[in-house]
């Protein structure tokens, strides 16, 4: 019993260490490197702080192919090697496409772990109203259902209803 309790302070003691000592800021430039290169996706960041479990980003300006297309005041990444989660605060698009799609969302989260291996989970709340959904990575498929319909007209030609509501499905 005593090798018991002694092995599992001393694997708990490793996780937490690997989890702190872990160069996060190096993970999210590897990150940023991948998404520049392969969806030509950019961010510039003003402030960049390191906490003990996580990477925050403020002011972030994203661009795609060179275009500004939004703004986030908050950006977090936080990783616990078996949870990983990204959590935007206060997303607000550029004009242009505001007719394609809602201008500002408040929060958003994207959510992994290792007990569903498959799925990464999405919710987000803005002027639509509250959105939650599923990314299946096996089969490459989105689908995003809309809890409120507050402002959803210029997306209703891409919704599809059921009985639960509006959703968008997709695949990537």
């Amino acid at each position: 019993m005593q090798m018991v309790k002694k092995s599992t302070i001393v694997l708990v003691a490793a996780w937490l260490s690997m989890l702190v000592l872990m160069p996060k800021k190096e993970l999210y430039y590897k990150l940023e490197e991948s998404l520049a290169t392969s969806y030509d996706i950019k961010f510039n960041e003003k402030k960049l702080e390191e906490g003990l479990f996580s990477v925050t980003l403020k002011e972030v300006t994203v661009y795609v192919k060179g275009i500004d297309v939004a703004t986030i005041k908050e950006l977090k990444l936080s990783t616990f090697l078996f949870y990983n989660r990204i959590a935007l605060r206060s997303l607000r698009l550029d004009d242009t496409l505001k007719r394609m799609m809602p201008q500002e969302t408040q929060e958003a989260v994207i959510a992994y772990s290792v007990l569903e291996p498959l799925q990464v989970s999405i919710e987000a709340s803005g002027s639509f109203g509250a959105m939650e959904g599923r990314a299946d990575l096996k089969e490459r498929k989105v689908r995003l259902d809309f809890n409120e319909s507050k402002q959803l007209q210029m997306l209703k030609p891409q919704l599809k209803q059921d009985r639960k509501g509006w959703f968008c499905e997709t695949s990537f």
